[in-house]
C-alpha cells in the first residue's frame, strides 16, 4: 500500500510539475531579419534591433538573422523562406530587403531600417509618413542640406564635386537628386557617377577622381561594402570624400553628418515589440527618424590629405 501511495504521489507531482511548466512557458514569437549586406552601419542597426527585442521579450522571441551578401535575389529568397515559415514579423535592413518583403507579403508585419525614403523605396504616391500597408520602420536620412553645408564648410575653394553612387539603389538616386541642386546653389559644378554593382566600382571611382576636386557618397549600401576599394583609389589620388554616414566615412571618407545606426535599429526593435506584444497596427505606425545628427571626421584620412576640421567635429572611433 505504501508503494502504491508513493507512486500515486509521484505521478501527481509530475503532473503538477508539467502543468506549471506549461503555464509558465511564454508564447513564442518568430522574427526573421533580412540584412542586405555586411558592413558597419547595417550591422549596427541589426544589433540594435536584436538588443531591443530581446530586452523586451527575452526567451519568448526566436530570431533568425540572415544576410543576403549584397544580392537582391538572395533577399527575395530569404524573405520567401520567412513567409513560408509564417514568421510573426519581418525586419528588412536596407532598401532591397524591404522591397523584397513588400513583394512577398501583404499580411506579415514588415519593419524596415536603414531606409532613406520610404515613399521612394516602396513606390508610394503622396507618401505622408505613414505607408497605409503592412510596412513601417525607421529612416537613416540625415539632412541633405546639412551635408551640402558641410562640404562647403570644409572645401570652400573646390570647384567640382563628383557624386558616386549605385544606380540600382532607389534611395541613393533620391539623395543625389536632392543634394545636387543644393550644391549647385553653392557654386559647385556637380557630376553624377554611377556604378551598377561591386564589379565596376573601381573603374567608376578612378574616373570620378580624375575629374573632380571632391567626391560625395550618399548612404549607399554598395558603396559602403566597397569602401576599402574606393579608399585605395581616392586617397592616393588626393581626392577627399564627404560621406552620407559614419560607416562609409570610416572606410573611405574625410567627414560626415551621421546618425547612430544602432539607435535606429533599437527604435525599430521597440516598434516590433509594440506590434508583437501589444497588437499595434503596423500600417498606422509613422516612420521614425533619428533624433540627432553628429559631425564626424576620419582622422587618418584627414591627416593624410592635410585637412583640418573645425573643433565641433568628432573623430570616428576606429576598432582595433
Amino acid at each position: 500500500m505504501k508503494k502504491i501511495l508513493a507512486s500515486v504521489l509521484m505521478a501527481a507531482m509530475l503532473i503538477l510539475s508539467l502543468s506549471a511548466v506549461a503555464f509558465a512557458a511564454p508564447a513564442e514569437y518568430n522574427v526573421g531579419i533580412c540584412q542586405l549586406v555586411q558592413h558597419p552601419a547595417l550591422d549596427a542597426a541589426t544589433q540594435g534591433f536584436i538588443d531591443a527585442l530581446t530586452e523586451k521579450l527575452g526567451d519568448s522571441v526566436a530570431i533568425s538573422n540572415q544576410n543576403a551578401a549584397g544580392d537582391s535575389a538572395t533577399c527575395a529568397t530569404i524573405i520567401g523562406t520567412f513567409v513560408s515559415d509564417e514568421v510573426d514579423l519581418i525586419m528588412a535592413n536596407a532598401t532591397p530587403a524591404l522591397q523584397a518583403a513588400q513583394a512577398a507579403t501583404n499580411q506579415i508585419p514588415v519593419l524596415g531600417t536603414s531606409i532613406t525614403e520610404y515613399g521612394v523605396a516602396l513606390d508610394l504616391d503622396d507618401f505622408d509618413g505613414v505607408t497605409g500597408i503592412n510596412v513601417s520602420g525607421t529612416s537613416d536620412l540625415a539632412p541633405l542640406d546639412g551635408q551640402a553645408d558641410m562640404l562647403a564648410e570644409i572645401f570652400p575653394d573646390a570647384k567640382t564635386v563628383g557624386i558616386l553612387f549605385c544606380s540600382a539603389e532607389a534611395n541613393s538616386k533620391y539623395q543625389v537628386e536632392t543634394i545636387t541642386p543644393l550644391l549647385e546653389e553653392k557654386g559647385y559644378t556637380v557630376t553624377a557617377y554611377t556604378f551598377t554593382d561591386t564589379n565596376d566600382v573601381s573603374a567608376v571611382t578612378t574616373t570620378a577622381c580624375g575629374e573632380n576636386d571632391v567626391l560625395y557618397i550618399p548612404t549607399d549600401n554598395t558603396a559602403a561594402s566597397c569602401a576599402e576599394a574606393i579608399n585605395n583609389i581616392a586617397l592616393p589620388a588626393g581626392i577627399p570624400i564627404v560621406c552620407g554616414e559614419e560607416g562609409i566615412c570610416s572606410g573611405c571618407g574625410v567627414v560626415t553628418l551621421s546618425i547612430s545606426y544602432y539607435d535606429i535599429g533599437y527604435a525599430t526593435g521597440l516598434m516590433a515589440y509594440e506590434i508583437l506584444a501589444n497588437g499595434a497596427d503596423v500600417s498606422a505606425m509613422p516612420i521614425e527618424y533619428a533624433p540627432e545628427f553628429v559631425k564626424e571626421y576620419n582622422a587618418a584620412n584627414c591627416e593624410a590629405l592635410g585637412i583640418t576640421v573645425p573643433e565641433d567635429y568628432i573623430a570616428i572611433e576606429v576598432e582595433d
